[in-house]
């Protein structure tokens, strides 16, 4: 598991050449019903998360691939691919968010269930991604 993340961290570093704001909103205003409700949401905390002064740059440089991996156009596992096409993304949203989650608070926890709330409506179930960087 340990050179899989390894991997998936080189992957990171590679991908944040591709991140820009204007890249971000669109794949996600494209794609964000087809990615789900987990990915969004760990998208929305990322970038949220990014956007805080006091966030050291190692950590936006770790927020910043986890979205440039987002945004890439060609995955691990292309996105198109039904049921299982942001499987790749979730994974390095979820490295990303581990390691920033220090940096998460109910501030940015908020801002991104209200943009997620827009898209799919206000009863969606993040607990699963909240324990995780609790």
């Amino acid at each position: 598991m340990e050179n899989k993340e390894g991997k998936l961290e080189q992957e990171l570093e590679v991908s944040a050449k591709h991140y820009s704001e204007d890249k971000f909103w669109t794949k996600l205003k494209k794609f964000g019903k087809k990615a789900g409700s987990s990915v969004v949401y760990a998208v929305l905390l990322l970038y949220y998360t990014l956007q805080k002064p006091e966030v050291p740059k190692k950590a936006k440089a770790t927020i910043i691939g986890a979205l440039g991996y987002f945004i890439l156009p060609i995955d691990l596992i292309p996105d198109f691919a039904v049921g299982i096409g942001f499987t790749d993304d979730l994974g390095a949203l979820g490295i990303a968010l581990i390691q920033v989650a220090i940096y998460i608070d109910d501030e940015i926890k908020m801002k991104a269930k209200n943009k997620l709330a827009e898209w799919f409506g206000n009863n969606v179930d993040t607990s699963l991604i909240d324990k995780k960087i609790n």
